[in-house]
């Protein structure tokens, strides 16, 4: 399926990105990279000695769908658990650099700041090593969060609940979330993993990929049918309003309830490196849906800066004029 917008839609929903303020709920990461060259073997053990030439540190995993949603133009509420530790500072104080708020963001003493540091030696990722706490965050943390949300809910344009399964985002903490924001009108959308996957009932839009889908329901989707029966199975199971199965190459499929499903080839014209995709995906679709967009023009978007993201090499976000520039540009070629 081809959409097509008008070049004075697609201003007028450039202009809409502006200033909407989306809570992005869920673990927050820091992602590390030591950059070095190996010259030598230790005299210690067998091992390699790594130089260190650079030393750098970027936001993961729900921190890099609060980014992707700032550099659309919105105006990200991260809220989650770090640690109280030297990774936790180094976090804040990426906020502060980035100018995105730290107010949602509550210290845990008993949780270390989920952290990823890559060792990479001559352009080659020799080990990685994560720093994480899976367990589930304690009622008073989740209280906490609870609380900052309720405080917070009458001035949001959207709700993002991004699960990387480290424990910040509990059943519980889900259902009360969804029912609020339900409650209140305000737009919910879910990036799941594998372990709550069934508890994100009744959201706006739900977004897993194939591998989560076919783990889930227990079946390989590889055809048209596969995808077709995946997608109204967890519709039915989810009762969410609308359901975004993402098939990497494939592009996207979406379901509407009592609608027929449509499809999106993929945007990607050269695939340089998938990661990031998916935080890319969610945080223009629940902006382009907070400026009014339908949920096939959302979907058309979203689906175009997750193409846009795999063409560049490492986690980079989408800024929103490449974004729309690229969008008129495809519009105005193809009249």
């Amino acid at each position: 399926m081809m959409l097509k917008l008008s070049e004075s839609r697609i201003k007028e929903l450039r202009e809409s990105f502006k200033g909407k303020r989306i809570a992005v709920i869920g673990d927050m990461m820091l992602d590390g990279y030591y950059w070095g060259d190996v010259k030598r073997i230790s005299p210690e053990a067998p091992v390699p000695v790594l130089e260190v030439e650079d030393e750098f540190f970027r936001f993961g995993g729900a921190a890099n769908v609060a980014l992707n949603v700032l550099k659309l133009g919105g105006v990200p509420v991260p809220v989650g658990v770090i640690g109280y530790d030297n990774n936790g500072t180094i976090f804040t104080s990426l906020l502060s650099e980035s100018k995105i708020t730290d107010d949602g963001i509550i210290i845990d003493e008993t949780r270390p700041t989920t952290t990823k540091t890559r060792v990479i030696a001559d352009s080659q990722h020799v080990v990685r090593i994560d720093k994480e706490s899976k367990d589930y965050i304690n009622d008073e943390m989740q209280n906490k969060i609870f609380g900052f949300i309720e405080s917070q809910i009458n001035s949001l344009d959207g709700i993002i609940l991004q699960d990387y399964n480290k424990g910040v985002l509990t059943e519980k903490l889900i259902e009360r979330i969804i029912k609020l924001a339900n409650e209140k009108d305000v737009l919910i959308t879910v990036d799941p993993k594998f372990n709550n996957f069934f508890a994100y009932k009744n959201v706006t839009v739900f977004k897993p990929n194939r591998k989560e889908a076919e783990e889930k329901l227990g079946i390989k989707i590889t055809s048209s049918e596969d995808v077709t029966f995946a997608g109204n199975k967890l519709m039915e199971k989810l009762n969410s309003k609308y359901l975004l199965l993402t098939l990497s190459e494939e592009g996207i499929a979406v379901f509407e309830k009592g609608k027929e499903e449509k499809r999106m080839p993929t945007k990607a014209r050269k695939v340089a490196d998938v990661s990031g995709a998916g935080d890319t995906v969610i945080s223009t679709l629940t902006m382009a849906l907070a400026a009014g967009a339908g949920i096939l023009e959302a979907s058309y978007l979203a689906n175009y800066a997750g193409g846009l993201v795999c063409e560049e090499v490492g986690i980079v976000p989408i800024e929103k004029d490449k974004l729309f520039d690229t969008v008129l540009k495809e519009q105005d070629e193809r009249t």
